[in-house]
């Protein structure tokens, strides 16, 4: 009888144990799932950006890349979902999306400055970039230094910019600052517009007019606008903080172990001090010079599998496309060959097409010597450095950077180790001595920037020539529908 009652006490106890197993179970499944487990259910993570040289674009083989992108695409991965980037056409409509639920975006990444009014808005991911705002002027007219000489002045801005804030604050030390926001514009429009005289000022970041500077050396830099401002992602609002902390974790990783800083030096590691002389004799020579090559170092690009827009720059850096450039030291040429390297590839290095079928030959076999291990862009910018300095000496610089405790695989790394071989406590242990090693590096540096330059500006002349065919198709499409209401009409 005892151990029928313990049996009994027992199935109750049971019993009442899995119903509460069930109501728990149930509770949980009930539960509904943060922004972070939707985020992974979904398989999506929505991003609204701007298309741009320091946000995302087309590569010429038609992928997205960019700086914005690299980050975004590292996040995606991390969450293990696909990354979807839609275009928000400017900052006002950017912000509005973003905090619309029924928009789905899951936040806004386009080189956005952290302001106390955005901050009212949505919050925002720690830093990973700084930015100064910059005034634009146009050279040969008269130069702002200060604020209140843009007083009574055509200051141009984007629409919903930070640069827009800036302005509105300034106008309550200065009354009669004027100032136009611009809509569906960015940074390289407005620019533009300054180098044609449209504009007498324009507001823009200073990291965009770095990239741009090089297409409009009409322009200069005024003066700084601001003091460094911080750049970061931006999330809605909201108690649902789950994909904000994942977000956060990832932004704070990214600057520590050194994403942030490979992705500065792969999208902006190319900026250049241009001055403004050496800007027109690029945009000159542009016009003037490079048409006249272009197709034939379009085909051999093809022909050697390289981006035509680094042939071009390879040839600016070494003759500014000049056939008939010759240096002190010999090499002659479009692509400034030496006697015997001609010789080896079986080119007269005087006529112009087989100089560059020459260079760009000589390259090709330059990457191929380097190690299959070292990555792009690496390779190439290390097969340049060995074309201006001798495959030797950057053998000898990769050894000088393993022995003093950095990558010898990584362009930035040897960059920095380059000029030592000009120095003789370094050069005299190494195979090859000495070497003008600080020639390679800002070589480098300024074909990275053509290469930009020139990949932009084929990237601008392609839309110019999509939207003229495009106003022309529509144009003979209104011309067509006259001519059938005219026909109808007669024949009524």
């Amino acid at each position: 009888m005892i151990m029928k009652s313990r049996l009994l006490r027992y199935s109750r106890r049971l019993a009442k144990g899995l119903v509460l197993a069930c109501c728990a179970s149930l509770m949980v499944a009930s539960k509904t799932p943060d922004m972070l487990e939707r985020v992974k259910t979904s398989g999506k993570l929505v991003v609204l950006s701007q298309n741009g040289p320091t946000t995302y674009y087309e590569d010429a083989s038609g992928h997205h890349t960019g700086f914005e992108y690299g980050m975004l695409k590292a996040f995606a991965d991390e969450l293990g979902v696909e990354l979807k980037i839609r275009d928000a056409h400017d900052l006002n409509e950017m912000f509005t999306r973003l905090r619309d639920p029924q928009e789905g975006a899951h936040l806004a990444a386009a080189g956005l400055t952290v302001t106390p009014a955005r901050r009212e808005q949505v919050r925002f991911t720690p830093s990973y970039f700084e930015i100064r705002q910059q005034v634009i002027y146009r050279l040969g007219e008269e130069r702002p230094r200060k604020a209140s000489d843009l007083e009574g002045k055509k200051v141009a801005v984007i629409a919903g910019s930070a640069h827009a804030e800036e302005m509105r604050e300034l106008a309550r030390r200065y009354p009669d600052l004027m100032w136009e926001e611009i809509s569906d514009v960015d940074a390289m429009e407005l620019v533009e517009m300054v180098d044609q005289g449209k504009l007498h000022y324009a507001v823009v970041d200073s990291n965009a007019y770095a990239v741009h500077r090089g297409l409009y050396p009409n322009t200069g830099i005024a003066f700084n606008l601001t003091q460094f401002q911080p750049v970061a992602w931006a999330l809605p609002q909201g108690s649902d903080d789950s994909l904000y902390r994942a977000a956060r974790r990832f932004m704070l990783r990214a600057n520590t172990n050194g994403m942030v800083a490979e992705l500065r030096e792969e999208f902006f590691g190319h900026v250049s001090k241009l001055n403004a002389g050496g800007a027109q004799a690029f945009a000159k020579s542009s016009r003037e010079r490079l048409p006249r090559w272009r197709e034939t170092m379009q085909k051999v690009a093809d022909d050697y599998q390289l981006d035509w827009h680094l042939l071009a720059a390879l040839s600016y850096q070494e003759s500014h496309w000049n056939p008939r450039a010759k240096s002190r030291t010999g090499v002659r040429g479009l692509m400034m060959l030496t006697r015997s390297t001609a010789r080896d590839l079986g080119v007269n290095r005087l006529d112009p097409e087989e100089s560059i079928e020459g260079g760009a030959r000589y390259i090709v076999q330059i990457r191929d010597k380097i190690p299959e291990r070292i990555r792009e862009p690496d390779r190439t910018w290390m097969a340049l450095a060995a074309y201006n300095v001798g495959y030797g000496h950057l053998e000898d610089a990769r050894v000088l950077t393993e022995k003093m405790g950095g990558n010898p695989d990584r362009w930035t790394d040897v960059r920095d180790h380059l000029p030592l071989l000009a120095k003789r406590q370094y050069h005299k242990n190494t195979k090859h001595g000495y070497a003008r090693g600080w020639e390679p590096v800002t070589y480098v540096q300024n074909i990275r920037h053509y290469q930009a330059l020139l990949s932009w500006s084929s990237r601008i002349e392609e839309q110019r020539l999509a939207a003229a065919d495009a106003e022309a198709a529509q144009e003979l499409a209104d011309s067509t529908q006259i001519d059938v209401e005219a026909a109808a009409a007669s024949a009524l």
